[in-house]
């Protein structure tokens, strides 16, 4: 599974309202710095009173493409302000239930001031959830 995979999936099950940074960890625990210093600073501009405003990119297609076509967008920009940001883990073990947790930003950044580690298990990064999801291989439906 890749990161991409996991975007899919959860295109398709997300109920909860807000913007995400998602991130698939494939080992018992996820390193603090997978979210960049640039994505948690637009996930706190989600949340705050000013908000975030982001244009959404011209580009073409394919890089290097030298047409002049471009992907369907829905529309130019958008304005997010007072909205939950969670950065959403999903941690993945081939042909097992992929556990997916949301966790606030400012949870995640509580988790990494109080850890004496670089990264933060699955079972640590359960307090900090506000949110567990179980997604179950389509063999196991």
């Amino acid at each position: 599974m890749k990161e991409r995979n996991f975007q899919t999936e959860f295109s398709k099950r997300n109920i909860e309202e807000g913007v995400f940074e998602l991130k698939l960890a494939k080992t018992k625990s996820i390193r603090f710095d997978a979210v960049k210093p640039h994505q948690v600073t637009a996930l706190k501009q989600a949340e705050s009173e000013n908000g975030l405003f982001h244009k959404i990119s011209d580009f073409p297609i394919f890089a290097n493409n030298k047409m002049r076509f471009n992907l369907q967008k829905p529309f130019d920009c958008f304005l997010v302000k007072n909205t939950n940001a969670y950065v959403v883990i999903m941690f993945y073990e081939p042909r097992k239930k992929k556990s997916v947790y949301y966790v606030l930003i400012e949870d995640w950044l509580k988790a990494e001031k109080k850890s004496e580690k670089k990264s933060i298990t699955e079972k640590e990064l359960k307090s900090y959830s506000c949110l567990e999801v179980n997604y179950l291989d389509k063999k196991q439906t």
